[in-house]
C-alpha cells in the first residue's frame, strides 16, 4: 500500500506546485537575457537561479542488446517562483525543481512517462550552480569530468546512462543569445551538446537491458514569458549520421503562422552556420490526434533549411507527454528520423508545444 499512497500524494503535490508556478512566476523580477553575455564553461553548465526558467533537456535513441530501438527523454527544469526572496528560511519556495522522463517504445505504441515536482530543498532536491547537477530524490543528472550521467527510477521503467560528448558545446543564436520573437527581449541563453555517445542500462517491463545509442542535450535559461500573439513552438535536434548536427525551431502565432525561426547547423568538420528566420521553414504534413487530450499534432513535416528540403518522420505517432502534474503542460516530444531524397541522414527528436493549450514560457 505504500507506493499507491505516495503516488497520490506526489500527484497532488505536483498539481499544487504547477499552480504556484502559473500564478507567481509572472510577478517577480528576474535577470534579463542580454546579448553579449557569452556562456563560460564549465561554470555555465550549472544553474542560473537569477533567471526565471531553466532546463537541461536530454533526448536520444537507444538500441538494446536484442536490437530493439527506442527513444528516451530526461528533462530537469528549474523555475524561480518570485516567492520568499526575503525569507531566510531554507523551506521558502524560492525555486521549483521539476522533472520529466519518458521512453518511446514501439512495442507498446505509446509513450511511457513519469514526472516529479518539488521545491528546491537540499539534500532532497535542487540544481547546483557552477556545474551540472540537478536532482529530485533518486532522479538525477550530473556532469563529471566531461561525462554526463543520469539515473531515473520510475514505476514502469528505469534508466542509468552515461553520455559522453563528442566535442565542445555548440552555441546557438548569436554566441549563445537565442532570439525567439522579433523582440530581442524574448530570448534565451542557449547551448547544445549534440552527438552524445550513450551507454547504460534500461529497465522496462521488469527486465533489464544493456543499451547504447546517441543523444542530444540542450541547456537553456531565460526570464521573459512569450507575447500574447505567440501560441507555441516546433523544435528539432538531430544528430546527423555524418557526425554533424542540426537544431532548428519555429515560434508559431495563434493562427499557426510563423512568428520567428532560427537554427544552428554544425557540419561534420565542426564548422557552424547560424540560421536566420528566412532560412528555416516548417511545413506540416500528416497529422495525428491524441485520443486522450484531443490535441491535433502534425507528426510529419517537410523542413526547409537554406534551400534544402528534408522530411521528418516519427518513430511512432503517439509520443504525447502529459505533464499537467508538474509543469502544467501537455506537449508532443518524440523520436524522429530526418530524411533527404528518401535516405535517412539523421535521427533525433521533435518537440511541439501549444497544440493542447497556449504555451507561455520560453
Amino acid at each position: 500500500m505504500i507506493r499507491p499512497t505516495r503516488h497520490v500524494l506526489n500527484r497532488w503535490a505536483g498539481l499544487a506546485l504547477a499552480l504556484l508556478l502559473i500564478v507567481s512566476a509572472q510577478a517577480a523580477d528576474f535577470a534579463p537575457v542580454l546579448e553579449g553575455r557569452q556562456p563560460v564553461f564549465p561554470e555555465d553548465t550549472g544553474a542560473h537561479p537569477d533567471y526565471r526558467t531553466e532546463w537541461w533537456y536530454i533526448t536520444g535513441w537507444l538500441t538494446d542488446d536484442a536490437g530493439i530501438e527506442r527513444g528516451f527523454q530526461v528533462t530537469f527544469f528549474r523555475v524561480g517562483t518570485g516567492i520568499g526572496a526575503d525569507n531566510p528560511s531554507r523551506f521558502a519556495p524560492r525555486q521549483l525543481i521539476l522533472a520529466h522522463a519518458a521512453i518511446a517504445d514501439p512495442v507498446t505504441g505509446h509513450l511511457i512517462h513519469a514526472e516529479r515536482a518539488e521545491r528546491a530543498l537540499e539534500p532532497l532536491s535542487g540544481a547546483a550552480t557552477g556545474h551540472t547537477h540537478a536532482w529530485i530524490g533518486d532522479w538525477d543528472l550530473m556532469l563529471e569530468d566531461e561525462t554526463y550521467r543520469t539515473r531515473i527510477d520510475a514505476d514502469d521503467f528505469a534508466l542509468d546512462l552515461t553520455l559522453t560528448p563528442a566535442g565542445p558545446p555548440v552555441l546557438n543564436g548569436r554566441n549563445g543569445f537565442s532570439q525567439k520573437t522579433p523582440a530581442p527581449a524574448n530570448a534565451s541563453h542557449y547551448y547544445s551538446r549534440p552527438q552524445l555517445a550513450v551507454q547504460g542500462r534500461l529497465r522496462l517491463a521488469d527486465a533489464e537491458r544493456t543499451v547504447n545509442g546517441r543523444a542530444w542535450l540542450d541547456h537553456e535559461w531565460s526570464s521573459e514569458i512569450l507575447p500574447e500573439t505567440a501560441q507555441g513552438w516546433d523544435w528539432i535536434g538531430i544528430n546527423l549520421h555524418d557526425g554533424g548536427s542540426l537544431m532548428a525551431f519555429q515560434m508559431r502565432q495563434r493562427d499557426g503562422s510563423p512568428l520567428w525561426a532560427g537554427g544552428t547547423f554544425r557540419q561534420a568538420n565542426g564548422r557552424i552556420r547560424i540560421l536566420t528566420p528566412a532560412q528555416v521553414r516548417f511545413n506540416p504534413l500528416r497529422r495525428w490526434q491524441s485520443p486522450r487530450t484531443g490535441a491535433d499534432y502534425p507528426v510529419e513535416w517537410e523542413i526547409e533549411i537554406d534551400g534544402r528540403r528534408f522530411a521528418l518522420r516519427p518513430l511512432m505517432d503517439d509520443q504525447e507527454l502529459d505533464g499537467r502534474r508538474s509543469t502544467g503542460a501537455v506537449y508532443w516530444e518524440g523520436a524522429s528520423r530526418l530524411i533527404e531524397d528518401e535516405i535517412e541522414i539523421g535521427r533525433g527528436y521533435l518537440e511541439m508545444t501549444g497544440y493542447w493549450q497556449r504555451q507561455t514560457g520560453l
